[in-house]
């Protein structure tokens, strides 16, 4: 696989995480057209529902979570453990747990998502990071709980 393939493919999941909830076509004017795209932060729905098509270049969630994140070395440095997104509509950080055995000890980080890169091959999705074991040991540490509560 190409290396501008890798990095169209993320460009476009950077792009494509903000659309969540939006649409290739704008509302007609009194249907609920908002200029404010994406998941609102609510206790509830106030525009009409749409629905999307899926785009081939499309990366969805659950292709990432779980994902085992490589150095430039190929070494195992850490896996997805979620994505943050700012208010409903932007993609600003990918949660790795870094360190440990097993799930003993492990630390969670946050990174940049522009500063990764994801590829599938064979199937095998796989996110990549120029970095190393020992920045990330020393990388500001997130507190996180898999709960959902």
């Amino acid at each position: 696989m190409s290396k501008h393939f890798v990095l169209g493919v993320l460009a476009l999941t950077c792009v494509s995480f903000p659309a969540l909830a939006q649409t290739a076509t704008a509302p007609a004017v009194g249907m609920g057209a908002s200029s404010d795209m994406g998941m609102k932060m609510a206790d509830t729905a106030t525009v009409k529902l749409k629905f999307i098509t899926a785009k081939p270049a499309d990366v969805m969630s659950s292709k990432l979570v779980g994902t085992t994140v490589y150095n430039n070395k190929n070494e195992n440095i850490g896996e997805v453990e979620d994505l943050m997104i700012e208010n409903g509509k932007t993609l600003t950080g990918v949660v790795v747990s870094v360190g440990g055995f097993l799930g003993m000890g492990e630390s969670y980080v946050v990174l940049d998502p522009s500063t990764l890169a994801i590829s599938d091959k064979d199937g095998k999705w796989m996110v990549h990071a120029d970095t190393d074991k020992e920045t990330l040991k020393n990388a500001p540490r997130f507190t996180y709980s898999k709960k959902k509560s």
